[in-house]
């Protein structure tokens, strides 16, 4: 007979009484997805960072700590809204216990939930768990490379239009030849120049934030549009994200480069900085240089076609003597940013967001960030985990 395959569980499950005497007998059939969302919560540990309940005057709140396991099971088990979420877990009893409920009526309303999740944005709750939970699997790591890249995030909400509070955008330069003994005003300097000199709060405070309208180009060449926000990644290898930041549609990708690897830096160190032709500017590659990185970007010939012509001749070159360039070869590497996009739309709730205004949406997002850097950090690390015996 063939012997039984070893599950995983997680840790926290073990502290509770009523189920020691084994989730086989105790919990209803567990699916595959539910398993793997014990493992995602067990490597997420969120009792660290969520204050319990306080025990004063007044009627005791519901617990937060299950509320916040339930948002990192909305986002793994891809549920589109709370009210969904809250159906799912009056009829699901396996889902419920492994959130901390065990009858349904424990399970709280939805005002309740929206309560608890307005109140984890404010904390940036799922933020800092995302930090710390890289910082412990990847800071004594040296990281191969890191892929940035940006993301379109839909919202349902209007875009916010330019208001009197906004500053005036910069008087146009006069055409034509400056007069005799006139001093030309000097060029401002860019935000990206700036971002140099600033802290990481400071470059972060400078980023717009609203739900704006954003313009790309698709890889078929056609132009589209969308109402919502642009979510920033740094990806390490094996799809973990390092650090995400989240800014309105309509910014450069560019103009969140050095914001994003300052970030990074905080968390662990890496050797390669893999970027698109957006990312192609010469302040981001010093910041790269000098941080003792090596920057790995495409070019962008910015409609120069001898450039570009002489760029398409090397690489026939080098395919006829059959000889790749090594960094086209570090450069394909980057995919893993477009497949870390992916995961957090199609598998981790990107595509679902349905809050309103940036620091909710990206509460949201950042659910399933940390849910996606969980389950790719179990694939790399899952020895450190503790074996159920069948």
């Amino acid at each position: 007979m063939a012997e039984k395959p070893q599950s995983y569980y997680g840790t926290w499950i073990n502290r509770q009484r009523s189920l020691l005497p084994g989730l086989d007998e105790e919990l209803d059939p567990l699916t595959a997805k539910l398993e793997h969302l014990i493992i995602i919560l067990d490597t997420l540990g969120l009792e660290a960072f969520v204050a319990p309940p306080s025990r004063g005057r007044g009627r005791p709140p519901d617990d937060r700590p299950a509320i916040a396991r339930s948002f990192v099971a909305k986002a793994v088990l891809t549920i589109p809204t709370t009210s969904a979420l809250i159906e799912r877990l009056q009829i699901d009893r396996a889902l419920r216990r492994i959130c901390g409920w065990e009858r349904r009526s424990e399970v709280p309303s939805e005002a309740t939930f929206s309560r608890a999740f307005a109140e984890f944005a404010a904390q940036g709750l799922p933020e800092r768990v995302h930090e710390q939970l890289v910082r412990r699997h990847l800071h004594d790591h040296i990281v191969g490379h890191i892929s940035r890249d940006a993301t379109e995030i839909a919202a349902r909400e209007k875009p916010r239009r330019r208001s009197s509070d906004d500053p005036p955008p910069p008087a146009p330069r006069k055409r034509g030849r400056p007069r005799k003994h006139e001093v030309l005003p000097s060029k401002p300097l860019t935000r990206i120049e700036l971002q140099r000199t600033q802290s990481l709060d400071e470059m972060r405070a400078g980023l717009p934030t609203q739900c704006d309208v954003g313009v790309k180009r698709n890889s078929k060449g056609f132009r589209e549009t969308w109402i919502g926000y642009k979510l920033h990644l740094d990806t390490a290898n094996g799809i973990i994200p390092i650090a995400a930041i989240l800014t309105a549609a309509s910014i450069h990708d560019s103009q969140v480069a050095i914001p994003l690897a300052r970030t990074s830096e905080q968390r662990v160190v890496w050797l390669y900085d893999l970027m698109d032709s957006a990312y192609d500017a010469q302040p981001i590659i010093d910041d790269c240089l000098a941080a003792g990185r090596v920057p790995v970007i495409d070019r962008n010939t910015r409609r120069d076609t001898a450039l570009k012509a002489e760029i398409a001749a090397e690489r026939a070159r080098r395919r006829l003597i059959k000889i790749p360039d090594p960094t086209d070869l570090t450069y394909n590497e980057r995919t893993t940013a477009e497949r870390a996009n992916a995961r957090i739309k199609d598998e981790f709730g990107g595509r679902h967001l349905r809050v309103r205004g940036h620091l909710k949406a990206f509460c949201h997002l950042m659910f399933g960030v940390v849910a996606l850097a969980a389950d790719s950090i179990v694939r790399l690390f899952s020895a450190r985990f503790y074996i159920h015996p069948a």
